[in-house]
């Protein structure tokens, strides 16, 4: 059986404000993870349109696409093109969750939530030719499962080939959550077997790990487990986390020890209204400044996450939100215009209240206001939004924040990587047309070297002069 699996590319990957780095980083993991499921037998073609151009010219028995919600009417597109030649074409993903009977039009089956177990099962209907319309997952587990196709991956045309996911879900329920949809009907939050998690970390070669999961932190017994059988690995790994499970225990201390460098974090807003409004109960009350230093203490770098055009933000939030990242030393920031997602609890709050005010999908891709703000006008949020990355991201605000950290390794680390992530575009550009993304991978595992603490007090002596 011939079987083509794509990922389309995301809409916003082909905007003016396209960054062909930024949609080069982590390859198609969930399609190379349904592809164990298929027999040996099977000839795969796995594609992601964001590296490489699709080839549609071909005759495939039976087409896979995953759908996200800036990409859903190319993948429309897509299995509307391969339905017509005759081909089987299935849809699953976040976007398929949420507007199942829009996505059934383009599909001969679709699938509902995770596909560990409703693959397998579509695949012998298929097989035996009774395949149904609607799959959904109905078993929450990720133990027994084949290892991942990762030689189906181009791994050279990314720069973070090794990406990893040995969790699935998020213990929190945050209103505008866009996988809270996809996770009901069973189990929100499940994991690995840790020692089939340590089996596939491995696996891989180098010594760079991407972790994926929506919190590797969020079940303590797992993550202080798998960190612990970590240690002596000789890997430097990054990975999401809340603030409570960074201020809480000695968790972020063992990751630390088994190597990880950098974090995502979703501090999302300053205010306690906009937290509440939000359901993100495990903000509440938290000292997001005191995480912050835990996290630079154990050398550990920081992405943070913030949300603009919550209800109770005001025309300041903009700048009093960049302040603070540069003040804090925040590695980088990822800026997002609140987004109501098909299938979340705050789009139907705003579906009610009529406050939706485009269902162009193209449009949801946290760059654009497509519902009827408060405080801010369209006009003002969205230029706010603009001038936070590029005030954020300025040379002035990049060499400040990283002349923060205590340690002059500390402070070159954060220099290079944040400079290096959004000041070298070009050489990024050069590198991806070239094929020479994955050289850079050294770099990478080299600026996220541990920062030796014990250097901290001989450091603190001599950085007057060094900072001169």
């Amino acid at each position: 059986m011939k079987v083509k699996m794509i990922l389309p590319a995301l809409t916003e990957a082909e905007s003016p404000f396209w960054r062909p780095i930024k949609y080069s980083l982590f390859p198609p993991l969930g399609l190379a993870t349904l592809a164990a499921y298929l027999s040996p037998d099977d000839e795969i073609d796995l594609q992601d349109q964001h590296i490489e151009k699709l080839n549609l010219d071909d005759e495939p028995d039976l087409v896979v696409i995953q759908v996200y919600i800036t990409n859903a009417y190319r993948a429309y597109r897509i299995a509307d093109h391969y339905r017509d030649k005759g081909a089987y074409v299935i849809l699953g993903g976040l976007h398929v969750t949420a507007l199942p009977d829009e996505a059934a039009l383009h599909a001969n089956s679709i699938f509902l939530g995770p596909a560990e177990e409703s693959f397998p099962r579509f695949l012998k209907d298929f097989r035996n030719k009774t395949p149904q319309k609607i799959y959904r997952s109905s078993i929450r587990t990720l133990q027994n499962m084949p290892v991942v196709r990762r030689d189906l991956i181009k791994r050279h045309k990314y720069l973070v080939p090794n990406s990893i996911v040995v969790t699935r879900g998020c213990p929190h329920h945050c209103d505008f959550c866009y996988k809270d949809a996809f996770y009901e009907g069973g189990k929100s939050f499940y994991t690995q077997l840790v020692d089939d998690a340590l089996a596939e970390i491995d696996r891989l070669p180098g010594r760079h790990l991407y972790f994926l999961d929506d919190h590797l932190l969020g079940n303590k017994k797992f993550a202080s487990e798998l960190f612990e059988g970590m240690r002596g690995m000789n890997r430097v790994f990054q990975g999401a986390a809340t603030i409570a499970s960074i201020l809480d225990g000695n968790l972020i201390e063992k990751a630390a020890e088994a190597g990880l460098r950098s974090v995502f974090v979703g501090f999302e807003t300053f205010s306690p209204e906009n937290l509440k409004m939000s359901h993100k109960k495990q903000n509440l009350a938290r000292d997001y400044s005191e995480a912050v230093k835990r996290l630079h203490s154990l050398g550990i770098m920081i992405n943070g996450s913030f949300v603009f055009g919550l209800d109770h933000d005001n025309k300041d939030v903009f700048k009093r939100t960049v302040d603070w990242g540069v003040q804090n030393a925040i590695t980088t920031s990822t800026f997002h215009i609140l987004t109501p997602y098909p299938g979340t609890r705050l789009f139907s709050d705003m579906e009610q209240a009529r406050r939706i005010t485009s269902r162009n999908w193209d449009l949801y891709d946290t760059r654009h206001v497509v519902y009827r703000t408060t405080n801010l006008s369209t006009r003002e949020l969205e230029e706010g939004y603009n001038w936070a990355y590029n005030e954020f991201y300025s040379w002035s605000n990049i060499f400040e924040a990283s002349w923060k950290h205590d340690l002059i390794k500390h402070k070159l680390k954060h220099l290079f990587y944040t400079g290096g992530w959004k000041k070298f575009e070009p050489l990024w550009n050069f590198l991806i047309k070239t094929g020479g993304l994955n050289h850079m991978l050294p770099l990478l595992e080299s600026i996220l070297s541990k920062v030796n603490l014990n250097e901290r007090r001989e450091m603190t002596v001599s950085q007057p002069a060094i900072i001169q």
